[in-house]
C-alpha cells in the first residue's frame, strides 16, 4: 500500500473509531454534562443534578453512556462518586473533526478547480 493510501486508511479508522463518541455527544443533556465538567472540573452526581431539570437517575444514566464512550470516568471520594472528563478521548474527537474538515476542504477545492476548468 502506498504511503498516501495508508494515511487515508489511518484517517478513516480514526473517524470510524470516533462514531460512538459523537453519538454520545449527540444528546443535549450529555453535551451539557460534558460542558459543565469541562468548565467546573470533577463533580459528584449531587453537584451535577443541582439546579438541573433532570433527575439524579437520569444524570447517572447519561454519565454511564459517556463513560462507555470513553468521555468521562469516575472515582470514589468518600461516599460519593465523582466524575471527570477523559481529555484524551476529547482530543481524539478533535483529530477526527480535523480529518473531516480537511476532507471537506479538499472536496471543495476539487469542485472549485473543476468549475474553473469549464
Amino acid at each position: 500500500m502506498s504511503p498516501g493510501g495508508r494515511d487515508r486508511l489511518r484517517r478513516s479508522v480514526l473517524v470510524a473509531h470516533s462514531a460512538p463518541l459523537f453519538a454520545a455527544l449527540g444528546d443535549p443533556t450529555r453535551l451539557r454534562v460534558v460542558a459543565r465538567l469541562s468548565r467546573e472540573g470533577p463533580l459528584s452526581i449531587t453537584e451535577l443534578t443541582e439546579g438541573a431539570a433532570v433527575s439524579r437517575q437520569a444524570v447517572t444514566k447519561h454519565l454511564e453512556v459517556l463513560a462507555t464512550a470513553g468521555l468521562v470516568r469516575d472515582f470514589r471520594k468518600g461516599r460519593e462518586r465523582v466524575w471527570e472528563l477523559e481529555t484524551g478521548r476529547l482530543a481524539e474527537a478533535r483529530r477526527a473533526l480535523d480529518v473531516i474538515s480537511k476532507r471537506w476542504d479538499e472536496a471543495i477545492e476539487r469542485l472549485r478547480a473543476l468549475m474553473e476548468d469549464e
